[in-house]
């Protein structure tokens, strides 16, 4: 019988960091990761019982809670995703999606401008501060954009969209180094 051999999501385009100017990109091994979506007036039992199993908060939209390497991710009204745990709390619908995400980190002095050719969202500081978190779109896929760092942002997409998301961001990057060197 074959053995199969597992592979991350973004294995086979990016089988290890990638430099191009002053950005970087590499993959994220997530982890486990639950879809949460407490029902309604089940938040506050929600939230406790995260705090008590994983020590994070529902998050508020646009917020992520953490501690340690877990972290709970707002990703639309009344949804979060939990990353870096299993916890499945009752007043909640939940599903297991450890293998459905994709997660790269952007990072470097150019990564706002690399996002910039890619998202309609304003990522100055100002406006997109450390720890906040969207639903947004990142060339033509929904993702979740994370400032994780002054210069460094995580983004999720689907599995299916690794391939695309891996070649936008390296042909932006390039653009951006391009334009740099000028």
């Amino acid at each position: 019988m074959a053995e199969l051999i597992a592979r991350t999501p973004a294995h086979a385009d990016l089988p290890q960091p990638v430099e191009i100017g002053r950005t970087r990109i590499a993959e994220v091994v997530l982890g486990p990761v639950t879809w949460i979506a407490p029902f309604d007036g089940q938040e506050k039992a929600v939230t406790a019982a995260l705090r008590a199993a994983a020590g994070v908060a529902f998050p508020k939209p646009g917020q992520v809670t953490r501690k340690g390497s877990v972290r709970a991710l707002s990703v639309g009204p009344g949804q979060a995703l939990l990353i870096g745990a299993t916890v499945t709390p009752d007043g909640a619908a939940t599903t297991d999606q450890s293998a459905a995400w994709c997660a790269l980190s952007l990072s470097g002095e150019d990564a706002c401008a690399v996002l910039a050719r890619l998202t309609p969202l304003d990522l100055r500081p100002s406006a997109f501060a450390l720890h906040r978190t969207a639903r947004t779109m990142v060339g033509h896929m929904t993702a979740s954009l994370t400032r994780t760092s002054e210069n460094t942002y995580e983004i999720i997409v689907f599995r299916s969209m690794a391939h695309t998301l891996v070649h936008d961001l390296t042909r932006a990057m390039r653009h951006v180094a391009v334009r740099a060197a000028l």
